[in-house]
């Protein structure tokens, strides 16, 4: 037996040693086994650009979000490789504090979802820490679960980002624009990125509202197929700030949903007001006393006067008539007495 000892973890004695050595250009490589040299092809790295734009965006909520605003915030955080999860943050703190936590998580774009009521969810989108930020009602919730659509795309690749014409004439809409394009796009050469373009975001502004689609985009026909999630943005205020500071716009469609709901209430009110005023009345009428009418006024509907005779004038005198004796009949009673 032979005396040599093998240490733990070490290679044996006749194994042979290899080394790779990759060149800066990624076209070859250097073998270097006993002595002997080999060329070995390596297909070059994906991306060999350097990570710049280094945008992060903190997702996350406040306590006392339902079930679809969750699955919302997870489909925007799979959609965007460049985002960070936080826990949801209490109530009663103030949105200030949101700034602190976004600069303990390193990020300077924040996506903060605020519940109110267990029924209305509010969004901000803000550029941490100086501003600006805008505040939105969001309506029309539908996540990928929900919508079950036949659509499909690859996970972190980047998206293109689509938008109508109406941001460009406006001041306040290209603000939100340019915050939409900062938040939104996944930065170029990200770590967690895929190098492929394969789905469209298009924000569409109709009545008043800036409505949020995703689309895969086919490579046969360069179709486009819808993905989801989907939601409507109302837009209340944009501040100077971030999450505060002075009102640079204020929106003047918009109309709160306690306000909304309270004009249907009132609206319902007021109809069944309505029904009641008519059966009192109804029972008025009933109680009153009818008035005696002394003459019909239907009788002369159906009388019809009589037609105009000419008049006659006789000048000669008329004949006498000769009445004929007429036998005085007895009554059949009579008759049977006088027998």
């Amino acid at each position: 037996m032979s005396a040599t000892k093998r240490k733990r973890g070490g290679k044996a004695p006749d194994e042979k040693a290899r080394k790779v050595k990759l060149l800066e250009n990624g076209d070859k490589s250097q073998t270097t086994e006993m002595g002997q040299t080999k060329d070995i092809i390596v297909p070059p790295p994906v991306s060999m650009g350097k990570w710049k734009n280094k945008e992060r965006v903190l997702v996350f909520s406040s306590r006392g979000i339902d079930f679809r605003t969750r699955h919302l915030m997870k489909d925007l955080r799979t959609m965007m490789p460049h985002s960070r999860a936080d826990i949801k943050m209490d109530r009663k703190d103030k949105l200030f504090v949101v700034n602190e936590v976004c600069e303990m998580k390193n990020c300077n774009k924040c996506l903060y979802f605020e519940a109110k009521k267990k029924q209305d969810l509010y969004m901000w989108v803000a550029n941490v820490p100086h501003g600006p930020s805008a505040k939105f009602l969001v309506q029309n919730i539908h996540t990928l679960a929900e919508l079950k659509m036949t659509g499909n795309c690859l996970k972190g690749s980047r998206p293109l980002l689509s938008f109508s014409p109406q941001f460009d004439k406006e001041p306040h809409y290209a603000l939100l624009k340019e915050l939409f394009i900062q938040t939104f796009s996944t930065p170029h050469y990200h770590p967690r990125s895929q190098p492929f373009v394969d789905h469209v975001f298009t924000f569409t502004i109709t009545d008043n509202r800036i409505w949020f689609r995703n689309y895969q985009i086919i490579e046969e026909d360069a179709s486009m197929v819808e993905i989801g999630p989907r939601f409507v943005l109302n837009l209340m205020k944009i501040f100077q700030g971030s999450f505060g500071g002075p009102t640079l716009y204020e929106n003047p469609y918009f109309k709160s949903p306690n306000l909304n709901r309270r004009l249907r209430r009132m609206e319902i009110a007021s109809k069944l007001k309505e029904k009641q005023i008519i059966k009192e009345l109804q029972k008025v009428k009933r109680k009153e006393n009818k008035e005696e009418v002394s003459t019909d006024v239907t009788d002369n509907v159906f009388a019809t006067p009589a037609d105009e005779k000419p008049v006659h004038i006789s000048l000669e005198a008329s004949a006498i008539k000769v009445e004929k004796n007429k036998k005085h009949k007895l009554f059949k009673r009579q008759r049977k007495q006088k027998r």
